[in-house]
């Protein structure tokens, strides 16, 4: 941040995406936008810009890490996490390997086809879901029940022209065995999409948003009906195309509305289990990539987990958005992500407000600090860590103007950095 000739601070910075984001730094006190590519403090860019951006100055910021694909494109992410897995079965044991059974199986095509092949001939009558590795919003997804399906895919594949192929053989997808026992809401298939930021990989420093949604489907599950997109594919770019969407009522649940459901229904023992087993997600997922993160003190991540819940309320990992979707779908989730996004840039802190030491910033919880980060502010060593509480809150009440509030008090203000 540089001086004006008042004496002030000011953050300069550039924002290629639409929407919220846009709304929060043109809100910003001391914030002022620059179309200069060399003359910004802070950079809001897409995935893409990094390929061609390699220096950055000393002060600046951006929002993605730069391979920041190994844990967001799918078959990159499955790799790394069953290499995780792996390893922890071999170096400590089979118990700390079961702390990875949260993602179903799968196979990265067509590197891995004849062992998909192998495991679906174990288990016929089964659905599996193909998806694209490096594609979003649902695009290129279906169902199937039959290797002739592939089959065809495959056939379908292979009649491109060859400057088609060219483009497209960087491109993998991945088949993965189908959650068929989905937790329902009113008959309806949801996932969920919970946020969390990544402020460094060396140490991991992770934050969890209390705040998320559930994505309901429109159409009532079912498994007869597999090449319906409406039943089984609960992103929000899908179901606004179908005939019956209302963008007023949308096809959301606050997830704090869906905390007081499961525990009105299930009781307090077993949603705490799910939401503690959803921690292990983020947390184990981020250290599956850890190591092979080029870890950059200029660089933040935002990311979207996409979590699916079984009737069981066993969580499983579907994928990891390196751009979650910022458009907003009514008022009340352009609320949320405003009040998201404030924070992901107050936790940024280009102001240098902050000590560093903080474990909650508006709405978001600090988890892990190399380690994890627990509520009581006592060594866990002394105390033990089954006794005390884990610092997350996801789906709980966010009071966050008050913390923010209070939280800002105890600075005089922006400082030099």
């Amino acid at each position: 941040p540089s001086e004006n000739k008042a004496g002030r601070y000011v953050v300069r910075y550039k924002c290629s995406q639409p929407g919220p984001i846009q709304d929060v730094l043109r809100q910003r006190p001391g914030w002022i936008e620059v179309k200069d590519d060399s003359e910004w403090d802070f950079h809001w860019c897409g995935v893409g810009w990094l390929k061609e951006n390699l220096y950055m100055e000393e002060h600046v910021r951006v929002n993605h890490f730069r391979n920041h694909y190994e844990l967001t494109r799918k078959d990159f992410m499955l790799k790394n996490l069953k290499r995780f897995k792996k390893n922890l079965e071999r170096d400590t044991s089979c118990m700390e390997g079961s702390k990875c059974d949260f993602f179903p199986c799968t196979f990265a095509l067509p590197n891995e086809y004849h062992l998909f092949v192998e495991e679906f001939k174990r288990n016929p009558g089964s659905t599996w879901i193909m998806k694209p590795a490096a594609k979003s919003q649902g695009a290129g997804i279906f169902l199937f029940k039959k290797l002739k399906d592939i089959m065809e895919w495959r056939k379908h594949d292979g009649t491109r022209s060859e400057e088609q192929k060219d483009a497209t053989q960087v491109e993998s997808y991945v088949a993965q065995r189908y959650i068929e026992n989905p937790y329902l809401l009113g008959g309806r298939k949801f996932d969920l999409r919970v946020y969390v930021m990544v402020t460094s990989y060396f140490p991991l420093k992770a934050w969890l948003y209390r705040e998320g949604f559930a994505r309901l489907s429109s159409t009532r599950f079912s498994l007869s009906s597999i090449d319906d997109k409406y039943v089984h594919l609960t992103n929000v770019a899908v179901q606004k195309t179908a005939p019956d969407y209302d963008p007023e009522k949308g096809c959301k649940w606050k997830i704090q509305k869906l905390r007081r459901y499961l525990t009105a229904k299930h009781g307090r023992q077993a949603v705490e289990t799910l939401f503690k087993e959803m921690d292990n997600i983020f947390i184990s997922s981020l250290q599956s990539v850890q190591k092979i993160i080029i870890n950059d003190k200029h660089c933040f991540e935002l990311y979207g987990y996409d979590i699916m819940l079984d009737e069981n309320l066993k969580p499983w990992l579907i994928e990891v958005n390196a751009s979650p979707s910022l458009a907003p779908s009514s008022q009340e989730d352009y609320d949320m992500k405003y009040s998201l996004l404030e924070d992901t840039v107050n936790i940024v802190d280009m102001e240098g407000r902050l000590t560093g030491k903080e474990k909650r910033v508006g709405g978001f919880d600090l988890v892990w600090n190399d380690g994890p980060v627990y509520s009581e502010d006592v060594d866990p060593e002394i105390f033990g860590c089954s006794c005390l509480k884990a610092n997350t809150y996801l789906g709980c009440a966010n009071d966050r103007e008050h913390q923010l509030n209070s939280l800002l008090k105890t600075f005089p203000g922006p400082k030099r950095i």
